[in-house]
Order: C-alpha cells, then sequence, then structure tokens
C-alpha cells in the first residue's frame, strides 16, 4: 500500500468515525433539530480535522438529517411536517383509545408509578435535558396503558413510537414551554383515572394531551419559517 493509499483510506476512517458520531446524536436527540454543527467544535471533541467532519455532514445532508444554509452553516435538519403529522395523528388516535381501555384495569401500583414518573419530569424541568424527559414521558404513558386488553392496539402504539424515534428522538428541546404544559396535562389525566372517569373523556384527554405537542411543534417551525 502506497504512502497516498495509507493516508486515503485513514481519512475514511476518520469520516466515517465522524459520521456515526453526528448521526448517534442527532437519532437520540441530543442533538435536536435547529442544532448547529460546528466544524471545528466536533473536529476539537473527535481530534481530527475539520475535513473528516464536513465529508461526514455531507453524507447526513445527503440523507436528509442535515441541512445547510449559505452564510449560516450547517444544523441539523427540521421534523419533515408531514410525517411527523401523521405519525402523531396516528399516534394520538391509538394511544387515546389505548388508555381508555386500560383504565378500567388499572391498577393502584401502576397509577402510583405513573404519578411518580411525572413528579421526576416536573424535577427534570429546573435542568432541563430533553432526551431524559422524552424518556420519561414515554414510561408515563406505558404504565397508563399498558393494561390494555387489544394486543393490535399496542402493537400499533409501539410501531408509532418507533416510527416518532426514526423521525426526531425528542421535540421538548425545542417547542418553548411545552414540556411544562406537558407536565400539567399529564396531573388531569391522572385525576381522570383516578376519579374514574368516563372512558370517552380519558381518551379525548389522552388525544388532545398528544395533538397539543403536534400542534406546538408545527406553530413553531412555521413561525421560525416566515
Amino acid at each position: 500500500m502506497t504512502d497516498r493509499s495509507a493516508a486515503s483510506e485513514q481519512r475514511a476512517s476518520k469520516s466515517e468515525r465522524a459520521y456515526r458520531f453526528l448521526k448517534e446524536r442527532i437519532a437520540d436527540g441530543r442533538y435536536s433539530p435547529g442544532y448547529r454543527l460546528v466544524l471545528d467544535q466536533i473536529a476539537k471533541q473527535l481530534d481530527v480535522s475539520a475535513v473528516p467532519v464536513r465529508e461526514a455532514i455531507r453524507r447526513l445532508e445527503a440523507e436528509g438529517l442535515v441541512e445547510f444554509e449559505r452564510n449560516v452553516g450547517a444544523h441539523v435538519a427540521m421534523v419533515d411536517e408531514r410525517e411527523y403529522f401523521y405519525t402523531m395523528q396516528t399516534l394520538a388516535i391509538l394511544e387515546g383509545s389505548a388508555t381508555a381501555l386500560a383504565a378500567p384495569l388499572l391498577t393502584a401500583a401502576a397509577l402510583g408509578e405513573a404519578r411518580a414518573v411525572n413528579a421526576r419530569m416536573a424535577e427534570c424541568l429546573t435542568h432541563f435535558d430533553p432526551h431524559r424527559f422524552t424518556e420519561l414521558n414515554q414510561s408515563f404513558h406505558r404504565a397508563l396503558f399498558a393494561a390494555c386488553p387489544n394486543p393490535q392496539i399496542l402493537d400499533l402504539v409501539h410501531r408509532g413510537w418507533s416510527r416518532l424515534a426514526v423521525i426526531r428522538d425528542s421535540t421538548f428541546g425545542f417547542v418553548p414551554g411545552r414540556a411544562q404544559q406537558s407536565v400539567a396535562e399529564h396531573e388531569r389525566i391522572l385525576q381522570l383515572l383516578a376519579d374514574g372517569a368516563a372512558p370517552l373523556e380519558i381518551e379525548l384527554a389522552v388525544r388532545t394531551h398528544r395533538t397539543a405537542t403536534l400542534d406546538a411543534l408545527l406553530s413553531h417551525q412555521a413561525e421560525r419559517h416566515i
């Protein structure tokens, strides 16, 4: 192997490492939509030159995960509004139904678990971590609908969650104030369940809660593009 080919292979290896480093952080929400990707900072983190980082960013741009604006630079791509809308709209219906069906079977332990999780979410607001908040949010809802007796609905809910993770891990860090509102809405859902509210009332509360996140994100993105 010549010196030139060895150098080329080494650069490719560094570029691949930079690519995986960036893609992992975009996928798990550490780099949320709109997050600016500064080449020099990333290169310093990885102890490489800016060249392999630039190559990695170009690959991610080709995949639609990164956008480049002239005179601004690269940033994590915004959420695909149409796909996000359809997924969230579907989940709103499915989660609402699953929670309503699970309500009569919900144990005091499960309700207590959900209350404890929401309390941790409230604490998380002080030193906000969008990724951690999203994990807790999923735990909260899972505790409430896990007893749903319809396995097909449960399967569809989990598929919807998986699809959301591909689109974007977390939107809470991107939409100002939505996390605080979400915690308050959780309290209302918990109260309805504790009071033995009618299934339709529970279903609509969960559905409205999910669509409120959707509306907040799409509104925020629309304002950004004005």
